[in-house]
């Protein structure tokens, strides 16, 4: 089964020499530098690259981070702060903010910055492997992977790292809790997707189908109301995506609900859930539009006229006129005035993030070569700070054409 995930575009940067004439006094001082540079250049380049693959990016993120360490971390398990710490400017822009950036000089913004759009790559990567055509069970598995270290590392950067910045975060930008905890929520509701289209795909109990979904509707229902109070210019778009997502699911609650009171010989309440369904689709596809329309960051789409949409369409029309006439021949049943109520809770396959680490210190990072970064030598008039409002070039996203059924493109 193909899906379709929303995405808003990945943080870009200004580039960093890391070269700090004069304060790296001896080889080994300047060669961490040297690698410094080249990682964080190799690891911005493979975020667009199309043929980057988990294994690549882990070892091009493992290498930067392990090095950038060297700027954070005391090498003799102190509580001490290390010197280098905030010896280097640092700008990044937002994914929803456009191209004026935030600059900071501190290596723990780097690492939170850089670590962000690692997440974001990973639900990248997730979108264009799930929007394919005949997608394998690998690559479903795959997809639900990548979502689950997705939420993973944007809940480690919330827990662990954001909260060490001096500088506060500003309001509406990537590193709030408010945006945080909407990836976060976003990355699982999107993982339930695949497991629920497993579920459909191996024919399990519908009751553990509609709770699924349920379920699903709710985290999407609660990673909406997470951004309610963001500027709607930046996350309209956004939040678009997420009601529409919200009655997708909430109709095929009510849909599979309807199957099992119809094999419980309720056929009157079945009709009722039916007729609920049909009207969350109805609510979906006049989103669909709407998001169509909605100007704002993220992907380019029409998401009604994707398989997954379309499908969902007519297993509900189906099923309902099944009912009717099951109904009309067997059961006369009256059909209740008002929907079932939907208390459903799902006993498997609910989504977790996978707990994320950053590696340890890289091994070139020696108390000799820290000794090295003599602070004395720096220059007194810091001309090279960058200014904050100074645009930065966005990143050249890879155009991932549609499939033949999707009827929407994903970036």
């Amino acid at each position: 089964m193909t899906h379709w995930f929303h995405r808003n575009p990945l943080k870009a940067t200004a580039p960093v020499s890391f070269n700090f004439y004069g304060v790296a006094t001896t080889p080994a001082a300047t060669k961490v530098c040297n690698d410094l540079r080249l990682s964080r250049t190799r690891l911005l380049e493979l975020f667009t690259d199309s043929s980057c693959n988990p294994e690549m990016l882990k070892n091009a993120t493992d290498l930067y981070f392990s090095l950038l360490q060297g700027f954070i971390l005391s090498l003799d398990d102190s509580s001490q702060e290390c010197k280098l710490r905030y010896i280097q400017n640092f700008k990044w822009t937002d994914t929803l903010q456009g191209q004026v950036p935030s600059a900071q000089q501190d290596a723990v913004f780097e690492l939170v910055s850089m670590g962000f759009n690692v997440a974001l790559w990973y639900t990248k990567y997730a979108s264009r492997l799930a929007g394919k055509e005949d997608i394998t069970e690998d690559e479903a598995k795959d997809v639900h992977r990548s979502l689950k270290i997705a939420a993973g590392i944007f809940k480690h950067l919330k827990e662990s790292h954001i909260p060490k910045l001096i500088t506060p975060v500003e309001k509406g930008r990537d590193l709030e809790a408010r945006l945080i905890d909407s990836y976060i929520i976003q990355c699982q509701a999107e993982a339930q997707e695949v497991t629920i289209a497993r579920a459909i795909e191996l024919k399990h109990n519908p009751g553990l189908i509609a709770a699924l979904a349920y379920e699903t509707a709710n985290f999407y229902q609660k990673a909406d109301q997470t951004l309610s109070s963001l500027d709607p210019t930046y996350a309209g778009k956004w939040r678009k995506y997420l009601n529409l997502k919200t009655c997708f699911y909430m109709a095929y609650a009510y849909c599979y609900h309807g199957q099992t009171l119809l094999a419980s010989d309720k056929c009157g309440e079945a009709i009722r859930s039916l007729q609920e369904s049909e009207k969350f689709f109805a609510k979906a596809e006049a989103l669909c539009k709407e998001y169509g329309e909605t100007k704002g960051p993220g992907t380019t789409a029409k998401p009604s006229g994707h398989l997954f949409f379309r499908k969902l369409g007519s297993l509900i029309k189906n099923t309902l006129e099944k009912c009717q006439r099951e109904n009309g021949f067997i059961y006369f049943q009256k059909v209740p005035a008002e929907a079932p109520q939907l208390e459903l809770k799902a006993n498997y396959g609910l989504v977790e993030p996978v707990p994320f680490e950053f590696p340890a210190l890289n091994a070139h990072w020696t108390p000799e070569t820290l000794a090295a970064f003599d602070l004395t030598k720096r220059p007194k008039d810091d001309t090279a700070k960058p200014k904050p409002d100074e645009e930065v070039k966005p990143l050249k996203e890879p155009d991932i054409k549609p499939q033949k059924d999707s009827g929407c493109q994903i970036s």
